[in-house]
């Protein structure tokens, strides 16, 4: 059976901030207590990002926070993010909120019971029979397991409108508190944003094509401690291992061989790989394994520069680029997030026939 992907939309919070103020800002946090600052400091200019986007403003950072009033904005930031994606992409689908039968969403970067489609449910206007799947813990690999999840419910309940919103808040994790390298470089690196997309198994009725195949992931054994959450009493900690650019190196090209065999394919039959983009190093390394020439993953360095990590979300922004920008034929979506996980889906885009 066929899954068709009728849209993908993307959404923002409402305050930008430039890297050269996140940096300045980030100096005097850690400045005094934070010896090693100088020399990391400086990855600032070097991680491809000009701005990214967060549910607080940048006054936020410079004071103390604890599980109460993180969660709080986390709330309030990403209702309404979830809200704005998943307003657009029932538009640009040409659904009716009526219409969804199924919900899926997608986030780690903060609680809410129930869950964010619940908190967002008179807004939206979702039937009182609508089914809820809420997903947690996927970290930066959401985006596409949410994709795979959404697809593998639409081909298992025909005739069904399922909406995937997947919402991040990654700044609410900002921590100065610890004094650790994970931390500087998540300052360095995360925004929040959401995205959304509508999924199902009939055709859309206008527009490009596009059909999502079946999911596949490959999880490496004792790699728990290369990416995830540290919870204490003051917060999500970020873990993010320094080896993540060398584990992509060594690692990926073969998992992404097991995903492209379980579909039927081949490496010469994908026209454009869609990959999340953790960070300029990552990126590099992801062209580097898939034997990629340098400069490929254009979409992937644009997002980064413009909106920064955004984890879960972030792919779909270079997926809607990608699809927006022309792109056409047999493409793979792909990230990486806690487990340690390589999430994979196989996607076609072709021009509608005359």
């Amino acid at each position: 059976m066929s899954v068709y992907l009728h849209s993908v939309s993307t959404a923002l919070p409402p305050y930008c901030l430039n890297q050269s103020d996140v940096r300045d800002r980030a100096a005097i946090i850690f400045g005094n207590k934070y010896p090693q600052f100088g020399r990391l400091s400086r990855a600032f200019d070097t991680a491809g990002i000009d701005s990214r986007y967060s549910v607080v403003p940048i006054s936020w950072f410079s004071e103390d926070h604890g599980w109460a009033d993180r969660n709080a904005a986390f709330m309030v930031g990403a209702k309404r993010m979830f809200i704005d994606a998943a307003q657009r992409a029932l538009a640009a689908a040409g659904w009716r909120r009526a219409d969804v039968d199924c919900v899926v969403t997608v986030c780690s970067t903060g609680i809410a019971t129930p869950s964010l489609e619940a908190q967002a449910f008179s807004d939206m206007g979702f039937r009182e029979d609508i089914m809820r799947v809420p997903v947690f813990g996927l970290g930066c690999a959401g985006g596409v397991s949410g994709l795979a999840t959404a697809q593998a419910v639409a081909a298992g309940l025909p005739g069904s409108k399922v909406l995937l919103v997947v919402v991040e808040a990654c700044s609410l994790s900002f921590r100065s508190d610890r004094l650790q390298k994970a931390d500087i470089i998540a300052a360095v690196l995360f925004g929040d944003g959401s995205a959304a997309a509508c999924i199902s198994d009939t055709p859309p009725a206008f527009g490009k094509v596009i059909t999502l195949d079946r999911g596949h992931q490959k999880t490496w054994p004792d790699t728990l401690q290369i990416m995830g959450w540290d919870v204490d009493e003051t917060g999500f900690g970020v873990v993010f291992d320094r080896s993540i650019p060398d584990f992509v190196s060594t690692e990926f090209a073969a998992a992404t061989e097991g995903a492209l065999k379980a579909a039927n394919l081949n490496h010469a039959q994908i026209d454009r790989y869609v990959c999340h983009p953790g960070g300029a190093k990552v990126v590099d390394a992801i062209e580097g394994a898939l034997q990629l020439e340098q400069g490929t993953l254009d979409a992937e360095r644009n997002t980064l520069r413009r909106a920064g990590n955004m984890s879960a979300p972030t792919v779909m922004f270079v997926m809607k680029e990608v699809i927006d920008a022309g792109g056409n034929g047999q493409m793979m979506v792909c990230a990486l997030g806690p487990g340690f996980t390589a999430s994979f889906l196989p996607f076609h885009v072709s021009a509608r026939a005359a």
